[in-house]
């Protein structure tokens, strides 16, 4: 892979990440709960509408949790855009870690909260979002 694909890959990344935000915003309100209801009943596997969403407590942080999604996708399309050149292997080592911490603890508390097929999706999130940048870029001449 070279630089530019990995700043390609860095916005993908970005936008994977930033694309969970709307729908834990919509969270926030009773009224537009809806997508976020059917996201964690996904996650959450079988389809059956449980866990049921909605409580004070769980739109709080749904609020939360969609304004750190935005600031953590932002966040490395930042860094593709204004750090990558100068410290490629940097950029490309810190969304790696951070991407790899995020899916260990995401998945050890979906298996104790019960909801262990979360760590199927979590895989699919993790391939990706790291994508190509498991290795780093080839040098060109």
């Amino acid at each position: 892979m070279t630089h530019d694909f990995h700043k390609f890959w860095l916005r993908i990344t970005a936008v994977v990440i930033a694309s969970f935000a709307p729908i834990m915003f919509l969270g926030s309100m009773v009224s537009t709960s809806a997508p976020l209801q059917f996201t964690v009943d996904l996650l959450g596997l079988p389809l059956d509408g449980l866990p049921r969403y909605g409580d004070p407590a769980s739109r709080f942080l749904a609020a939360i949790m969609g304004g750190l999604l935005l600031g953590w996708g932002a966040t490395i399309w930042c860094l593709q855009a204004w750090v990558y050149d100068a410290a490629p292997d940097g950029v490309r080592r810190s969304v790696v870690t951070a991407l790899c911490l995020w899916f260990a603890l995401d998945s050890a508390g979906s298996i104790l909260s019960g909801h262990a097929s979360n760590v199927l999706f979590n895989i699919g999130i993790l391939l990706m979002a790291v994508g190509p940048m498991w290795r780093p870029a080839q040098v060109t001449a």
